[in-house]
């Protein structure tokens, strides 16, 4: 088993089987590195599957209802909320999504901590949606 906090998500990482890796090492063109078979297990989260589709209008006369989701979300399971609780959500109309977070660090790490906060949301494109306080 391995503990949440040793569990990194980076957005120009991947994972290959070794068989990949020495081939791609040996000088394998990337495309003719053979693929996993089909035989292999999934991973510990099945694909969730989304609910009624609502559309994005209600038929005229029907009666609409705003559902929210307050609370907090431990880090262990942020990846599991967006895989199965984003999807439903999604087959609504008129979905936002807000955020809050707050972490406690030491004081000077936070220039540095912000400056590449900043940056990963440029890269993002959601500097202008998300401030830092």
């Amino acid at each position: 088993m391995v503990s949440p906090d040793e569990v990194a998500f980076e957005s120009d990482v991947f994972l290959l089987r070794r068989v990949a890796a020495e081939a791609l090492k040996a000088g394998a063109q990337p495309g003719t590195v053979s693929k996993p078979s089909p035989e292999t297990k999934p991973g510990p989260f099945p694909p969730s599957e989304p609910g009624p589709m609502l559309g994005p209008e209600l038929e005229p006369g029907v009666q609409a209802r705003t559902l929210r989701l307050i609370g907090t979300v431990p880090p262990e399971v942020w990846n599991r909320f967006g895989t199965k609780i984003l999807p439903k959500l999604r087959a609504g109309s008129d979905l936002k999504i807000g955020l809050d977070f707050s972490v406690t660090i030491k004081a000077d790490w936070a220039p540095n901590l912000t400056s590449e906060l900043r940056q990963v949301l440029q890269e993002l494109g959601l500097a202008d949606r998300v401030r830092i306080e």
